[in-house]
Order: structure tokens, then C-alpha cells, then sequence
């Protein structure tokens, strides 16, 4: 399973947390946990369609997984979809490209549809509605990247995803501006730009966390009601 960051995994149940120097060198954070009969490892390595394709490659040379999960935060893109709503891609779009991903069997509430991957993150109501009207239900930043990665190594993919902002949303805080070349947020610079607007930004930053938090929980207590085997 391939996310951006560690706390996408903090709902998960029982994670032997493993350094980022071995066994999987080039992956900046991994763990291990069990899904039912499935043993998984967990990669976090940034954000973005890079370094989520790097993270694939550097923990399969040590885990030749059965199959490959894309999972994390999204933006909904559909208006339906609520805080802490799970989305379970039916395919992955980017640009002109697509990747088809397989459902895994949940008895539990989610949503299904197409997952855009962007190379930023849509931080504006207007950009949402532009996706959903191509298609899509949700966006985020990796999981084109882990997909072709997937279908190079012949490994089934499957995306599963866990909603933090909404669609009729604009983000006050500028995140784009704030990501680094290593895939995380520069804590500092958003920060300092809340300065600018501290009565709407500030209290932006926080709910974004308490949704974060909930969302990772939800996310978390899903996967393992999900079964990902044939």
C-alpha cells in the first residue's frame, strides 16, 4: 500500500512501523500490518506521481507483492461525497491516460468511481468542477504513478481513497506554493502566509486537521473490513 504520508496509515490496526533505512531503501517511511489473510507493507514517500512511482519500485524490490493499493487523502470532485467518505477507484485517469483498478470485496458504505491524479493539489472550487465535469469523483496526486507502476510489474492495482476537502470548497491556504521537491509541506511557509489572513486561514489549517485525523480513522477501519484477493 503506497500513500503519501505516514498519518494516511495512522487508522491502521497493528502497524510494525519499519526505519526508512531498511529493508526498503528509498522509501521514507514504511510499516507492516495484516489485512484479514494479507500481509501488507506500507510505504509513505511524499506526494506526488513520482515519488509514489519510486516508493513502488523501491519496496517491491524487497515485498514482490500480490497486488498494489493506492490509498490516502483526496479532494471530492462529486458533490455527494462528504468529509471522511470513501471513495473505491473504478479507474485512475491522467491527462489522456488510464489505468483500470480492481474493487476489493467491503461490506462497508463507500463510493465508486474514477480517480483524477493532478501533479498539484486542486485548491479551488472552480479547478474541482472542471474535473468532475470530465468525469471524475475525486482527485489527488499519486495514484496514475503507482498504477503504471503496477501494470509494469503485473501486479494488480487498486485504489482506495478517503475524502478531506469537499467539492464546493476553496482553500484559503496556498499548499502548492508550500510543497517541496521531496513531496511535504513546508509547515513554515504556510505559517508565515496565514499572517496574511489569519481569520480565515488559521482556522482553515485546523479544521483541515481534525478532518485529516477522522478521515485516516475511517480510512483505516475500511480497509480492514476489505478483502483484496480474487
Amino acid at each position: 500500500m503506497i500513500a503519501a504520508d505516514r498519518m494516511e496509515f495512522a487508522g491502521f490496526r497493528s502497524v510494525e512501523v519499519r526505519s526508512s533505512a531498511a529493508p526498503q531503501p528509498g522509501v521514507e517511511w514504511s510499516g507492516r500490518t495484516r489485512v484479514g489473510e494479507d500481509e501488507f507493507l506500507l510505504a509513505a514517500n511524499g506526494a506526488g506521481r513520482a515519488r509514489a512511482s519510486a516508493a513502488v519500485d523501491a519496496a517491491f524490490r524487497d515485498f514482490p507483492a500480490d497486488a498494489i493499493v493506492s490509498t490516502g487523502f483526496c479532494g471530492a470532485l462529486s458533490p455527494e461525497l462528504c468529509i471522511a467518505d470513501i471513495v473505491v477507484g473504478t479507474s485512475v485517469t491522467e491527462g489522456a491516460g488510464r489505468f483500470p483498478a480492481v474493487e476489493p470485496r467491503c461490506d462497508r458504505a463507500h463510493h465508486k468511481g474514477v480517480v483524477i491524479t493532478v501533479d498539484h493539489v486542486a485548491q479551488t472550487a472552480a479547478e474541482k468542477s472542471r474535473l468532475h465535469g470530465s468525469g471524475g469523483s475525486a482527485v489527488e496526486m499519486e495514484a496514475a504513478g503507482i498504477a503504471s507502476r503496477a501494470a509494469a510489474l503485473g501486479a494488480p492495482f487498486y485504489c482506495v481513497r478517503v475524502v478531506t476537502d469537499l467539492a464546493g470548497e476553496d482553500m484559503a491556504n496556498d499548499f502548492n506554493g508550500a510543497l517541496r521537491p521531496d513531496g511535504h509541506f513546508a509547515t513554515m511557509n504556510i505559517l508565515a502566509g496565514t499572517l496574511r489572513k489569519p481569520l480565515v486561514r488559521l482556522p482553515e489549517l485546523f479544521r483541515l486537521r481534525r478532518r485529516c485525523v477522522l478521515a485516516a480513522r475511517v480510512l483505516g477501519e475500511f480497509i480492514a473490513d476489505c478483502r483484496f484477493r480474487a
